[in-house]
Formats: structure tokens, C-alpha cells, sequence
């Protein structure tokens, strides 16, 4: 089965977070005053992408492949967070790379994945357990 259809949630997730990352936005006002909100938004986006990775891996597999859980569901998404941080600092001249954004970035990759473990696989599974 191909990726884009075997991952297509994961795909469009890794795009919109290409686009944000990488597009000239400005910054965008909440309206709230939430310390490091910018951290929180990454958190949030790669924590969002490790779940729907794992989401959808359990979807197809009722037995963990620990060497692809461990390159696409952790390794991909951290690097994906570095890369990103990197072509920010190096690649555009209206955004900046941060060390900071890079953790935030790899503490959401490392709850995707405890989610994906302790949640989502326990859940999919006694939901389809035709497949188990």
C-alpha cells in the first residue's frame, strides 16, 4: 500500500506544518497573555503529528514494528522540527531558528509517542479487535 494512502492524515498534517513554519507570517495576536505561547504552539503541532502517525499506523497493524515506530513515529518528526528550525534561521530572512522552538518541537514528538503507546494503540485495538 502506498504512503499517501497508508498516511494521508499525517502527510497533510507535515504539510500545514511546512507552511506555517516556512511561509512569511507575522506575528499573530491572541488576545491572551500566555507565557511562551509560541512554545505551546509547537508543542502542540508536533505532539498533534506523532499522535496521527501512530493513529494512523495502529489504523493498518495490530503488532508494533518497533524499527518503523521508531524511525517515523519519533526520529522523522524530531528531525522534521530540526530541519524546519534550520531552514528558518538559514534559508529565509523573515523568520529566525530557535533552540527553544527545536525542544518544544521534540517534548510534543516525546508525548505523541507515550500517547501513541499508553492511548491510542490500547483504545484502537479494543475497538477493532477483529484485527488484533
Amino acid at each position: 500500500m502506498s504512503t499517501i494512502k497508508s498516511y494521508p492524515l499525517s502527510l497533510l498534517v507535515v504539510f500545514v506544518i511546512c507552511v506555517l513554519s516556512l511561509a512569511p507570517l507575522g506575528s499573530i495576536e491572541v488576545g491572551v497573555d500566555v507565557p511562551l505561547a509560541d512554545k505551546w504552539v509547537h508543542f502542540l503541532m508536533y505532539g498533534s503529528l506523532t499522535c496521527v502517525i501512530w493513529w494512523e499506523f495502529w489504523k493498518q497493524h495490530s503488532e508494533a514494528n518497533k524499527v518503523w515506530l521508531s524511525v517515523y513515529g519519533f526520529l522523522l518528526p524530531v528531525a522534521l522540527g530540526g530541519l524546519l528550525e534550520l531552514l528558518q534561521a538559514n534559508a529565509t530572512t523573515y523568520r529566525s531558528g530557535d533552540w527553544l522552538d527545536f525542544t518544544a518541537n521534540s517534548i510534543g514528538v516525546g508525548l505523541g509517542v507515550l500517547l501513541g503507546l499508553v492511548m491510542i494503540r490500547p483504545w484502537w485495538l479494543s475497538h477493532h479487535s477483529s484485527k488484533a
